[in-house]
């Protein structure tokens, strides 16, 4: 493998999300095999199948491709400062959902994202963290009793993990097939 992937503020440990992969694939961005390429490529008119996680930190392959690697709305509607909401959209790797992901925010910033969530972690919330959830999922307290008997991560419904950078609150995200 290539030298260390470089950092992303937003997204931490992309290798154990599965957002950043091994290939023997040259990066379409920069030419170079780099033993690393993103699993989602980007949201670009260009057909894109290999950009390591270098072209994506740098910017170069949001320029390049004239693309996005995350949905900017939504960091938009919040009005987060506009540096915020291009380093997700445009320098950090996106997260496989079932639709289209979406970034959470919790004090005026971008939150972590850290893969899916556990069914030990969802299984161990009180009733004020499954009212959380319900809240940011939009599924009922009775449809996540039902949900969460036999969910398992990268099934469907998935549960996304987001943690804030201030205060360390821990968000969810839930999509489906």
């Amino acid at each position: 493998m290539s030298a260390t992937l470089p950092h992303f503020t937003y997204h931490p440990d992309p290798v154990s999300t599965g957002a950043v992969v091994p290939t023997e694939e040259e990066c379409e961005c920069c030419g170079r095999a780099q033993s690393w390429k993103t699993a989602k490529s980007i949201y670009s008119a260009d057909e894109v199948e290999c950009i390591c996680p270098w072209c994506v930190a740098d910017g170069t392959a949001a320029v390049k491709f004239e693309g996005d690697f995350n949905d900017a709305h939504p960091l938009n509607s919040a009005r987060l400062a506009p540096e915020i909401v291009e380093e997700v959209s445009k320098r950090t790797p996106s997260y496989q959902s079932w639709q289209q992901e979406t970034w959470l925010i919790c004090c005026n910033d971008a939150c972590e994202f850290h893969g899916d969530a556990s069914r030990e972690s969802l299984l161990a919330l009180d009733l004020k963290g499954l009212e959380q959830l319900s809240k940011e999922t939009r599924f009922s307290l009775q449809q996540l009793a039902e949900i969460l008997k036999l969910y398992q991560p990268k099934g469907s419904p998935s549960f996304y993990r987001f943690v804030c950078r201030h205060c360390s609150k821990v968000h969810h995200h839930a999509d489906f097939d």
